[in-house]
């Protein structure tokens, strides 16, 4: 029995790629339309997932939607100092964007099912069933519900003649987007597993960046990034570009293990160039515009809005109450940093705002403006109860 028109989430690489022909044989589906959504990955990755979902499937859709990725995204995690376990988050931030891609074209094309090629270990299963699902679709997911395992797969790839990248000695599962790069699998599994250099494409090796460190200076607008060295880029623009120079320098990697939401913990290698120093910078501008009470509540929010950000919970109204808090919050961090890179570490080397709770005539020691004799007062009842305590105890 036909089951009809099935809409596939298609990146081009292993999983998807085998998931076209998988969904024809073992589901039973007589049309599978593919979509590839482009959040900034390489320009030959796109040409190569589109030319395969064109050969491979009956129906192919490439959609761009790189600026909005960074603008409505990006631009908030940003604000929000997003971070998980302490590194920024990337993939994670793009599987939303994607899936809403996704529903569109399911909508479009009138299918009532969505196939993704996301194990059943892993956290894109729970980013992309949950946008699905608000959309009332049904769901299949080939290597979760097969339990596919990766040299099976690069077996069956081999069979029907669909050409990868993946190879044996070589399975690594590599996601990336303008943000973020992360690669996973095969030895690097192993936690006690040194990672040869040859896995990382946006950054040297620290001890083989420049023996002299690069000052940059970012502008930031109501949170945002608009510029770097005075020039005024666009999100995007700017990203690629800061990519570059703080990869040229070590900065931006990550070998850690990660707690899965599934709760298994793995070993992740990402690399960030751009998001380690916007982040760096953005957080440091904070704490010269922020109140102390500000600061240590937007924290707690941040921490939370990872999280949310983290499952992918997009549409969780707490998600949004977090949002309208930090927009509130933003709209005085304007400003500029001053950040020096040099051999994987990022400095905050200055910065400056107008809107700068700071000043430097109270706070020196040669300033008369504040009578230092005005503090004893305040230093009498400082720790009262504290020292009420202590007088019992003796």
């Amino acid at each position: 029995m036909e089951k009809g028109k099935v809409v596939l989430a298609f990146s081009g690489g292993l999983d998807t790629s085998i998931c076209v022909p998988l969904l024809r044989e073992h589901y039973g589906y007589d049309e599978v339309v593919t979509v590839a959504v482009d959040v900034g990955q390489p320009e030959e990755e796109m040409r190569r997932a589109t030319e395969k979902g064109i050969l491979l499937a009956d129906q192919h859709y490439t959609i761009d939607v790189k600026e909005r990725f960074v603008e409505e995204y990006l631009f908030r995690s940003i604000k929000a100092n997003g971070s998980y376990e302490g590194y920024p988050m990337g993939t994670a931030l793009a599987r939303p964007l994607i899936a809403e891609e996704i529903v569109k074209i399911a909508d479009k094309e009138g299918a009532r099912c969505i196939a993704h090629g996301c194990t059943g270990k892993g956290n894109d299963q729970l980013r992309f069933d949950f946008i699905f699902r608000a959309g009332g679709y049904d769901i299949v997911a080939p290597m979760r519900e097969m339990n596919l395992t990766r040299e099976w797969e690069i077996q069956y790839a081999q069979e029907r003649n669909i050409p990868v990248t993946v190879v044996k000695d070589k399975p690594y599962s590599i996601d990336e987007n303008c943000w973020s790069r992360s690669i996973e699998g095969g030895k690097l599994e192993d936690p006690s597993f040194h990672p040869p250099d040859d896995i990382y494409a946006w950054t040297v090796s620290p001890k083989d960046a420049p023996d002299r460190m690069e000052e940059i200076t970012i502008g930031f607008e109501q949170g945002v990034p608009v510029s770097l060295n005075g020039e005024r880029l666009s999100g995007l623009a700017l990203i690629k570009r800061l990519n570059l120079i703080a990869g040229q320098n070590g900065v931006g990697r990550n070998d850690m293990i990660e707690d899965r939401i599934l709760g298994l913990k793995a070993r992740e290698i990402y690399e960030h160039p751009a998001a380690t120093v916007l982040l760096a910078a953005h957080h440091d501008l904070e704490h010269l515009v922020l109140t102390r009470n500000e600061l240590a509540f937007k924290h707690i929010v941040d921490d939370k809005w990872s999280e949310l950000g983290y499952m992918g919970l997009v549409h969780e109204p707490l998600y949004h109450a977090l949002n309208a808090f930090i927009d509130t919050t933003q709209e005085r961090v304007t400003g500029t940093v001053d950040v020096g890179l040099y051999k994987g570490s990022v400095k905050v080397l200055g910065r400056a705002s107008d809107s700068a709770i700071y000043s430097d005539d109270l706070v020196s020691f040669d300033s008369c403006t504040i009578d230092q004799n005005h503090a004893v007062g305040f230093s009498n009842y400082f720790g009262l109860q504290a020292r009420l305590c202590k007088n019992m105890k003796k």
